[in-house]
């Protein structure tokens, strides 16, 4: 008798995340470049058709004929009986939208199952630049195939970063001689930079959400990093409010050396 749907096994879910991203991607690639239809959601966040058609095309995907799954999407209207659910979906469809619209190349199909709060599987793919991400709980992560890891050591000095501008320049007047990176806008690339080395560290202001986060974050994990609140707690998903305050995303040693290091000025970086 086959394993039922809510039993899949973890390999099983990241075929299935990374052929739901991979469509949703080619979809929304398939627009980008040309005129959108966009508004305004909430106080000021972006959105456009391409963001919702993506958003149905994934719930249609992950979804389907998965008994007892909850759904958390940016796009999605909210169900609460996602709280009830040990494993939840949490997706972002377009990642980026701003930058989407603008025709900025950094965006990205962000997608999670989330497990008792905790990210086990992941995919994250950016369709301008054809680049996978993947990742699964005890298993690695990988950026096209090949296996990724955080850059090792706990030196500040010539430290590639990139986040708010607010931040850097904080974290720049107590460690001399970091390289501040340009902004990525994805902040799910941005954090999954961290987990290939092309970034040091990255920097999340307060108000991400479960959705810009959970992919990334176990990307970094997987590939030896770490991401935390400036106290030093993992992000914990599907609760009531899905927002995170300010976060810190880097390589083990180098995350500690870091949090030594903001230690006393953490209300500089909240």
């Amino acid at each position: 008798m086959p394993a039922s749907k809510t039993s899949i096994a973890l390999a099983d879910v990241a075929d299935l995340l990374v052929d739901s991203v991979r469509e949703a991607g080619a979809l929304a690639l398939a627009k980008f470049g040309s005129p959108v239809r966009n508004w305004i959601k909430g106080a000021n966040s972006p959105v456009c058709e391409a963001d919702i058609e993506a958003d149905q095309l994934l719930h249609d995907r992950l979804m389907h004929d998965m008994a007892g799954y909850g759904w958390l999407s940016e796009e999605s209207t909210d169900d609460p009986r996602r709280l009830a659910a040990r494993r939840v979906w949490i997706v972002d469809p377009i990642d980026g939208t701003r930058g989407f619209i603008s025709g900025r190349p950094d965006w990205a199909v962000s997608a999670a199952l989330v497990e008792d709060g905790r990210p086990v599987a992941a995919a994250l793919f950016a369709p301008v630049t054809d680049e996978l991400f993947v990742a699964v709980r005890g298993r690695g992560a990988t950026r096209n195939g090949q296996a990724i890891r955080a850059s090792s050591g706990v030196h500040l000095a010539g430290l590639r970063v990139a986040g708010p501008a607010r931040r850097l320049e904080r974290l720049a007047a107590i460690a001399p001689g970091i390289e501040i990176v340009p902004k990525i806008h994805s902040l799910a690339l941005r954090i999954a930079a961290v987990s290939t080395g092309g970034l040091d560290a990255a920097l999340a202001g307060p108000n991400s959400r479960d959705w810009d986060l959970a992919a990334a974050d176990l990307l970094v994990h997987e590939a030896g990093g770490a991401l935390t609140s400036l106290e030093g707690h993992p992000p914990t998903y599907n609760r009531p409010d899905p927002v995170h305050g300010a976060l810190i995303a880097a390589g083990r040693a180098r995350h500690a050396a870091l949090m030594d290091l903001m230690r006393d000025r953490r209300s500089d970086f909240v």
